[in-house]
């Protein structure tokens, strides 16, 4: 089984994405969908939401997400490539914006050098390309011990916080 970083600790996932059309009966397990086919069958992923999460592109905005968002267990936003940064705007829309509070991974292309500034616009999961450890990607959300900037994971600016 794959390993993802989730919360801080790298665990086993149980998250599968299968290449699905529109009109495809979903496999058994947890299935993250896109965006697409999501929109397509909200009535047969209402009676299982327990277990279908969802797949961002870039070109993709959570405005266009149909249904209940806050129902959604897993919101996966796809880093097709490490240079392309509108994920970050998409997890910080989803956290500060539209208030998702699920698991909210980066998928794709991430490298070990983005995770802190992933998880300061609000992802709390991460998973790699295969050729990076995670558990050596791990320690990179200890890079730094403080920030100047407020952000989702701190909303108030270092100048507010020292005295």
């Amino acid at each position: 089984m794959p390993k993802i970083i989730k919360d801080a600790a790298v665990i086993d996932d149980s998250w599968q994405m299968p290449e699905l059309e529109t009109t495809s009966d979903l496999p058994e397990g947890q299935v993250l969908v896109s965006l697409e086919y999501w929109n397509a069958n909200q009535e047969d992923i209402s009676e299982v939401a327990d277990r279908v999460g969802l797949v961002l592109e870039p070109t993709e905005t959570p405005d266009q997400i149909e249904g209940d968002l806050k129902a959604i267990p897993v919101i996966a936003v796809n880093f097709p490539i490490f240079a392309d940064g509108r994920g970050f705007s998409i997890g910080r829309l989803l956290r500060e914006r539209y208030g998702y509070e699920g698991e909210l991974r980066a998928v794709g292309s991430p490298i070990r050098d983005q995770l802190t500034y992933l998880s300061r616009v609000g992802f709390n999961a991460f998973q790699l390309a295969e050729h990076y450890n995670p558990e050596e990607a791990l320690a990179s959300l200890n890079d730094f011990s403080d920030s100047y900037q407020v952000a989702v994971d701190q909303p108030v600016p270092l100048f507010r916080r020292k005295s």
